[in-house]
């Protein structure tokens, strides 16, 4: 037998964006529910020195969200530890369905599901993630002053990820498994002008070597895609840059997206295609990618769900009359 609640606003998703969604919500009176999702925390847990969050210097990833997550259920947030597994936004209330069998409906809605990065999915990359392994250059770069690091990718993010990090590394080695780069020509001629640069085509990263006490890469195998040949070369950071993938399954058919599957809000507003439903953060944001920014859109989605629920009241309700939902809800 389900479990069936209603709250007033929804949020679903526990990184910067939700959290901070959550406290705004909460501030407003409005008894948000957190639903955490499979990652408690998100990205930022498997992230190990944070040295850009404003007002401290430096912080655990982990640490920042779990200080995130008592800050949210301190306002008053009910903080659920569930996935969401089917989400109904036809009909207002909204209706979400959980892996436990919990069902919540809802006045309003934020996304904050994020984006993750892609992986190649090699044993020696996930033993070394956090630990000489990244996919954010902007979050881990400054690490790795006067050191060489590798890029894996081709396409605009492997190539704004190479530049970025000339800025910190001695070197900078760019792998890619084809001839020739699938980014922008303007990123490409900036790439090869730079003297820290090197690229190395017609390769992929095979395996990632390191050291166990303490944990550290030292450099990479790469096989040729050519005649699967192999070479070692060092580097004490290696950034894999195939691209991110933002969390929308719950939405694909029922939202608005754009850029590869991340959710479309309108300009200047957390606002999507369908009126009562926000969406926060990595979910949406394809270029910033950057816990700050999605905390902001955390406050955004929030202030923009408590005036929404102001103009809208009770909107939803059963009708007294036929019993159905009152509102049906049409995409703008």
């Amino acid at each position: 037998m389900s479990d069936t609640t209603h709250t007033q606003l929804l949020i679903i998703g526990s990184g910067p964006a939700g959290y901070t969604a959550a406290v705004y919500g909460a501030r407003a009176m409005l008894k948000p529910m957190l639903i955490q999702g499979m990652q408690p925390g998100g990205q930022l847990t498997i992230t190990t020195e944070v040295e850009n969050w404003p007002s401290l210097l430096e912080i655990q990833g982990p640490e920042l969200m779990v200080k995130m997550e008592e800050h949210a259920r301190a306002m008053g947030t009910e903080i659920v530890n569930d996935v969401v597994t089917r989400l109904d936004l036809s009909h207002r209330p909204f209706r979400a369905e959980c892996d436990s069998g919990r069902v919540v409906t809802a006045d309003a809605v934020i996304l904050a599901t994020g984006a993750q990065a892609r992986w190649l999915g090699l044993d020696t990359e996930e033993k070394f993630k956090g630990f000489g392994v990244s996919a954010c250059a902007t979050c881990d770069g400054f690490f790795y002053r006067g050191k060489p690091v590798l890029v894996i990718g081709g396409g605009n993010t492997a190539v704004e990820e190479a530049l970025f990090l000339t800025k910190f590394a001695s070197k900078v080695t760019l792998v890619h498994r084809r001839d020739s780069l699938r980014s922008e020509k303007i990123l490409q001629d900036r790439l090869f002008k730079n003297p820290k640069v090197e690229v190395i085509w017609n390769h992929e990263l095979v395996e990632v070597e390191g050291e166990d006490s303490p944990l550290g890469v030292t450099g990479a195998v790469l096989r040729s895609t050519k005649d699967g040949s192999t070479m070692k070369i060092g580097g004490d950071g290696i950034f894999i840059a195939i691209g991110h993938a933002p969390a929308s399954e719950l939405v694909k058919d029922q939202l608005e997206l754009h850029n590869g599957g991340y959710v479309k809000v309108q300009p200047g507003s957390t606002r999507t295609s369908i009126p009562g439903v926000f969406a926060a953060g990595d979910l949406t944001d394809h270029i910033y990618r950057q816990a700050v920014t999605s905390a902001g859109m955390g406050c955004m989605a929030a202030l923009d769900a408590e005036a929404f629920l102001a103009e809208h009241g009770q909107a939803g309700l059963p009708d007294p009359q036929h019993g159905e939902l009152a509102e049906t809800v049409s995409a703008e």
